[in-house]
């Protein structure tokens, strides 16, 4: 299947690694032109070796999103290299386990500008490109948290949830430009923030983390943590020309484990 995103460029945020290299490997094998932005340099190097090595073409940029300063500069550098961002994919790293209670003032504001304020920033600054064009994807990666709180993920539930509101109302502002919005949620993909959280949950609960993580598989109809490939694969197609009458919409990749209809 072609889907007509060959020569395009893509803007894949967090993408160092886990789901956001996935999401960019993906991107870049169908042919469309990567930057690779991360604060980890050194891993955004990592993957856009791999890209190169499958024959795609990519950059990467150093890349902080909590600090909206940076915006203009990093976006003006993608656009000089590979013209306007036709693709962005809004994916940020989630903040520490906590409940969602007792937080301080100041710790809801710094993941509200690095998770959320970032997006609506950076989502705005690349939208005239898209609508000048007439085409335009914009993917922004969540949690299974929107649909079912997790426990102990009380900033990431409360916070990610907003971006669902925020991507749904776009979505209706921008559909006859040619622009879709889009968000897709991962229920348990087998990277380093999901190892990072069973060994937490196992450190809490007293328990080893082939427990926790075997208690977790048995939750998932299809027996598995997924791939982070095939998380890459289902925002690939949401960033296709085939997937132009799909927009407003929630993706969930999660095996079956949602248990909410």
């Amino acid at each position: 299947m072609d889907l007509g995103i060959s020569g395009k460029c893509a803007l894949v945020l967090c993408a160092g690694g886990g789901l956001g290299g996935a999401i960019a490997q993906t991107l870049a094998g169908e042919g469309a032109k990567v930057a690779v932005a991360d604060i980890d340099v050194a891993a955004a190097e990592k993957t856009v070796a791999s890209i190169a090595l499958a024959g795609g073409e990519a950059f990467s940029i150093k890349w902080d999103i909590g600090d909206l300063t940076v915006l203009e500069g990093n976006v003006a550098q993608i656009e000089a290299r590979y013209g306007n961002i036709a693709i962005l994919v809004n994916n940020t790293g989630g903040p520490p386990p906590t409940p969602v209670s007792g937080q301080s003032p100041e710790q809801w504001s710094q993941f509200f500008q690095s998770m959320v304020l970032s997006v609506i920033a950076l989502t705005d600054r690349v939208l005239p490109g898209m609508k000048s064009a007439g085409w335009g994807r914009v993917i922004t990666s969540t949690s299974s948290g929107i649909v079912a709180p997790i426990p102990n993920l009380g900033l990431s539930n409360a916070l990610r949830s907003t971006l669902v509101g925020w991507s749904k109302t776009l979505a209706k502002e921008i559909g006859g430009s040619g622009i879709t919005a889009n968000i897709v949620l991962p229920g348990r993909i087998a990277t380093a923030r999901i190892t990072f959280l069973d060994e937490q949950k196992a450190k809490r609960e007293g328990r080893s983390v082939e427990e926790v993580a075997t208690e977790s598989t048995a939750s998932i109809p299809v027996g598995r943590y997924g791939k982070p490939q095939e998380y890459g694969d289902v925002v690939a197609f949401l960033a296709s020309e085939r997937a132009s009458f799909l927009t407003g919409s929630v993706i969930r990749v999660d095996g079956g484990m949602i248990a909410s209809i």
